[in-house]
C-alpha cells in the first residue's frame, strides 16, 4: 500500500481528500503534520491515522511516508512541493500549484532530479463525467465545436478566509477560474491563443472577486466568468454545429447537483443524458496517482499541463490591464 502523508490540516483535506485517500484501494494515510501538534493529533485521531507530526519537516523526513498531499495556501505550494521532492517523496499538490507559470520550472527540475511524481490535484480530470465530454467532442457527437461557455461562483465574505487574502494567493481566478480553463483544455485538447478580460477587485480584500473572460482557441471561442461574491453556480456548455453538451455540476458534484452530461441534437428535439452516480473523484485521482508511481500506464495531470493552464490565467490578468487581446 502507498503511504500518504498530509502536509497541514486544511479544510479541503479534512472534508474531501483524506476520507477518500483512506478509502482508496491502493493507499492509506499514515501521517499528518501541522505546526500545532495538538491539531495534527486531533485530525489524525479523527481519521485513524497513526502518526502526527508537529512540523512539516518531520513529516518529510519520515520513513513511514511514500508520498505527500499538500493542501497548504497557494503561496506555499511551490516551496513545499520542492522540499517534498527533494526529500524523495512523490507529491500531489492542491490547485493552483503556483501563482505564475514561470514558478513551476524549478519544481519540474526538482521532480526530474529526484525521480519522483509531482502532480497538481485537478481531480476533475479523473472524473468519468469529463472523460465522457472529451470522448463525445472527439468522436464528433456535436460536430464542429464553435463555443464553450462556463461559470463558477460562490459567495465568501469572510476576511479571515485564505481565499480573501492576496498574500496567501487568494482570489477568484486562482481558486475557481482555473476550473473552466482546465476543463476546456482537457476536453478539447486545444490551447488558447489569446484572451480578453475584465477583472474586478474586492474593495476590502484586494483579491480578484469577479472576472469575465473571452478566449480564442483558433477553431472555437470560450467565454466564462468566475466570482467569489456571487450566488453559487457552476455550468459548462460545449456548443457545436450539430448539437451541444451541457455539463451538470461540472466541478463539485454533490454541492452543485448530481454529476451528469446531456447531449442535445441540432434541432433540440432529442437529448441523451449520461449520469455518473456515486463517483468519488478525489479517490479516483489518488488511485491513478499511485498506479502511475507504480509504473503503470496511467493518465495523470502532469506539471507540463500545469504550466499551460497557469499561463492561461496569467494572460487573463495581463489582459485585464488593457483593452483588446492579450497573447497567451
Amino acid at each position: 500500500m502507498f503511504r500518504w502523508g498530509i502536509l497541514s490540516t486544511a479544510k479541503i483535506g479534512r472534508d474531501h481528500v483524506i476520507p477518500q485517500l483512506q478509502d482508496s484501494e491502493n493507499g492509506v494515510v499514515t501521517a499528518i503534520a501541522s505546526r500545532d501538534h495538538a491539531r495534527a493529533r486531533a485530525v489524525a485521531d479523527r481519521f485513524s491515522v497513526p502518526l502526527a507530526y508537529a512540523s512539516y519537516e518531520e513529516l518529510l523526513a519520515s520513513d513511514e511516508v511514500d508520498g505527500i498531499y499538500i493542501p497548504l495556501p497557494t503561496s506555499q505550494h511551490i516551496e513545499w512541493a520542492i522540499k517534498a521532492a527533494e526529500a524523495g517523496k512523490h507529491v500531489l499538490c492542491e490547485k493552483p500549484i503556483a501563482l505564475h507559470a514561470d514558478e513551476i520550472a524549478p519544481l519540474i527540475a526538482a521532480r526530474d532530479a529526484n525521480n519522483v511524481l509531482v502532480c497538481e490535484a485537478f481531480m476533475v480530470t479523473y472524473h468519468p463525467q469529463w472523460r465522457k465530454v472529451r470522448e463525445l467532442i472527439g468522436t464528433g457527437a456535436i460536430g464542429r465545436l464553435r463555443h464553450v461557455q462556463g461559470a463558477f461562483s460562490y459567495f465568501n465574505a469572510d476576511p479571515a478566509n485564505m481565499r480573501n487574502k492576496p498574500e496567501l494567493g487568494g482570489g477568484g481566478l486562482p481558486d475557481i477560474g482555473v476550473y473552466p480553463t482546465v476543463a476546456t483544455r482537457f476536453s478539447t485538447g486545444r490551447e488558447p491563443l489569446r484572451v480578453q478580460a475584465t477583472v474586478e477587485r474586492h474593495p476590502e480584500f484586494g483579491t480578484d472577486s469577479y472576472a469575465s473572460v473571452k478566449a480564442d482557441f483558433g477553431d472555437f471561442e470560450m467565454s466564462f466568468y468566475c466570482s467569489t461574491q456571487m450566488a453559487l453556480r457552476q455550468v459548462m456548455v460545449f456548443h457545436g454545429e450539430e448539437g451541444f453538451i451541457e455539463v451538470t455540476a461540472p466541478f463539485n458534484a454533490g454541492d452543485y447537483g448530481h454529476a451528469a452530461i446531456t447531449l442535445h441534437n441540432q434541432n433540440h428535439e432529442e437529448a441523451r443524458t449520461f449520469r455518473f452516480p456515486g463517483v468519488r473523484q478525489y479517490r479516483l485521482q489518488a488511485e491513478a496517482f499511485v498506479r502511475k508511481v507504480a509504473g503503470e500506464d496511467e493518465e495523470v495531470f502532469k506539471l507540463e499541463q500545469s504550466v499551460l493552464n497557469q499561463a492561461f490565467i496569467d494572460a487573463v490578468y495581463r489582459a485585464a490591464s488593457h483593452d483588446g487581446w492579450e497573447t497567451v
